[in-house]
């Protein structure tokens, strides 16, 4: 195994950091080799915003590092330098979000690879989404439109030392070759028993099976992906209406006369 697939295969969510700083130059070694992530057109339609003061972080990340860095889909440095040119360039709404989402995933993957090569732990999260986004746009002073915080990397030296990696499925139902193929009945047996097996360390750190459930993922879809009680539209409203000012969604286009 190669240096770079070692690194990709150390790569691991980490919660608890050292005080250990984050020098300036291994900060720009990662910023260098982010933006190197592939990207549509070659428009890099994102902003990397870093973030160093521990206060903003933990407010509104909640958590305790010396570095994060905050993805965002944005198009306003590509409208800004076509009306400089005398020129425009429309946003086509969701077309335009899913490109941007995926440079913006791109490169944030790309910077948790690079500051794990330099010895640099790192966890995603989507803890911007949690809340009044807006605590974001104003802590950022991000743009109200054509921009969206999409992810953002917790950067720090490990205080943990685990004794395995999280792992993860690789086999069916996962890796399709040629053609899409829906698990079957046995198939899905075996991969809840393969939640369920401890050497495997796919499961989250609970005891699912002390609250008398047979299997993790029946834990997993009835206490894990409903513990936010809100009803759905209460949890999905503030995105839509996120999405909608930034001028990413349109909801007059699901409604319009397509008849030509």
């Amino acid at each position: 195994m190669n240096e770079t697939l070692k690194t990709i295969h150390s790569l691991r969510s980490n919660h608890q950091y050292s005080e250990k700083e984050i020098s300036q130059e291994h900060l720009d070694t990662i910023l260098k080799a982010t933006v190197r992530a592939a990207n549509a057109s070659g428009r890099q339609s994102y902003s990397i915003v870093v973030v160093k003061e521990r206060e903003a972080i933990r407010n509104m990340l909640g958590y305790d590092s010396k570095a994060a860095l905050v993805f965002c889909i944005d198009y306003n440095r590509l409208k800004d330098t076509a009306v400089h040119l005398g020129q425009q360039y429309p946003i086509d709404g969701i077309r335009e979000f899913i490109s941007g989402s995926t440079d913006a995933a791109l490169a944030a993957q790309t910077a948790a690879i690079a500051a794990q090569s330099l010895g640099i732990a790192s966890l995603f999260t989507n803890s911007i989404h949690r809340g009044d986004m807006d605590r974001v746009y104003n802590q950022l002073e991000l743009p109200k439109k054509h921009c969206f915080p999409l992810v953002a990397l917790i950067l720090g030296y490990s205080d943990e030392h685990p004794t395995h990696l999280r792992g993860r499925l690789q086999g069916k139902g996962v890796i399709h070759f040629d053609k899409y193929r829906k698990l079957t009945g046995d198939e899905l047996d075996e991969l809840v028993k393969e939640h369920d097996d401890p050497d495997k360390h796919l499961y989250l750190n609970t005891d699912w099976k002390q609250q008398g459930f047979a299997h993790y993922l029946e834990w997993f879809y009835k206490v894990w992906t409903t513990r936010d009680k809100r009803p759905p539209e209460a949890r999905t409203k503030p995105f839509y209406e996120i999405l909608q000012r930034a001028e990413f969604i349109d909801s007059s286009r699901l409604h319009a006369d397509t008849k030509t």
